[in-house]
């Protein structure tokens, strides 16, 4: 499994509630500052349970591990910090619940989020609370179409991963993609984009965009209304679990074109259950994989000697995150969560993953994605993009 089970949940859930310290959650007061004295709090919103818990776990660990190296140079502002876990389980109304759960943590900024279906209806929540959230994992732009200006993303949106696909998929070779989506906020908006970017090239025809149902026992009818419309190449915009069941029923369907997945599939253990029939010539646009970048092997050796394990995907952006929030509480001179904000706008950080720093609309100006090729049952980088 690429993303590794370091802790299972309920373990992440226990050690993180030891970190959070004394003393039960203030009452939630919107536009509230936090607190000025004690320990500094962030707060993160991941799924501990369910389908995507392998990476909200890893994405915990990210971040634990910017917090205990923070906490280990003496802290911020001559402050100890401290990470306030919550499980969103990947679910709307979980998420809503959870994100109230954390403002009245008194959390100085939020570091979280994964799946964009479940960040988006937490906006409103930490707007109003006068939380800044740098959205780690999560890169809809229904994140942004609030236009809130307490909103950063750490991974570039949908538009930019849709035009680095249809960029690799023409390199590859493609002439006609099908483009299927899960219904969600992510997968949906990524498909939208890719079908926007390809129709924009001129040069790679959109033969239909399908939506399948999570978690349904097979996709045989998609892959046979993928197969008549003569596509020489699929992109699946959703997660792994739904995408390795579509793609045996393409396989299956008689489908020899080639299959790309976005970054919800190639962050799991989508190739676990294929064969290497089923697996050949199959693709995933990706965000980072320590593994594949030397300029993270030192970072990826104290990783190791943290968890006893090497990093998987999910845990340098993660890290990042939390290095932006504390980068700003310490620039800001204070946990004052308007000052917060204003210095995470002005961020110009040499971080894990790459320059960093935000448009005026809380979007990454240098984003990065990876072209990775299935290859005895693991995702290693595409050899022409190395």
């Amino acid at each position: 499994m690429r993303s590794r089970r370091v802790l299972s949940g309920v373990a992440v859930a226990v050690v993180l509630a030891g970190l959070a310290g004394c003393g039960g959650p203030a009452a939630e007061t919107a536009g509230a500052p936090a607190p000025s004295s004690g320990t500094i709090r962030l707060g993160t919103l991941v799924p501990l349970t369910g389908r995507s818990s392998p990476s909200g776990e890893a994405m915990v660990n990210g971040a634990r591990l910017a917090i205990s190296e923070a906490n280990a140079a003496g802290g911020i502002l001559g402050r100890q910090v401290e990470l306030a876990v919550e499980d969103d389980a990947c679910d709307p109304g979980t998420a809503v619940t959870a994100a109230r759960t954390l403002v009245g943590k008194d959390i100085v900024a939020s570091v979280g989020g994964y799946c964009s279906s479940a960040t988006v209806p937490t906006l409103k929540i930490f707007r109003a609370a006068g939380v800044p959230m740098v959205v780690a994992q999560s890169n809809s732009t229904d994140l942004l179409a609030p236009k809130y200006d307490n909103v950063f993303l750490i991974c570039g949106t949908v538009t930019a991963e849709a035009d680095f696909a249809v960029s690799w998929m023409k390199r590859l070779g493609g002439h006609r993609v099908a483009v299927v989506h899960d219904g969600t906020s992510f997968p949906v908006t990524l498909a939208e984009s890719t079908a926007t970017a390809a129709k924009r090239t001129g040069d790679l025809t959109v033969t239909g965009q399908f939506e399948l149902s999570q978690g349904a026992p097979n996709y045989s009818r998609i892959a046979g209304s993928v197969r008549a419309g003569k596509a020489d190449i699929v992109y699946y915009t959703g997660y792994y679990a739904e995408a390795s069941q579509l793609i045996k029923d393409l396989r299956g369907n008689g489908f020899t074109g080639k299959i790309v997945v976005g970054d919800g599939a190639t962050d799991g253990p989508l190739l676990e259950n294929l064969t290497p029939a089923q697996s050949r010539d199959v693709y995933g646009t990706a965000l980072i994989f320590p593994e594949f970048l030397p300029e993270l092997a030192d970072w990826s050796k104290r990783y190791q000697a943290a968890f006893g394990s090497p990093p998987g995907p999910s845990t340098v952006e993660a890290y990042d995150a939390v290095n932006v929030a504390l980068d700003a509480v310490k620039r800001a001179g204070s946990t004052d969560r308007e000052a917060v904000r204003k210095a995470i706008a002005a961020t110009d950080l040499a971080a894990m993953s790459g320059p960093l720093s935000f448009n005026p609309d809380g979007t990454r100006t240098t984003p990065k994605f990876l072209l990775l090729r299935a290859e005895n049952g693991k995702f290693g980088l595409e050899p022409a993009a190395r």
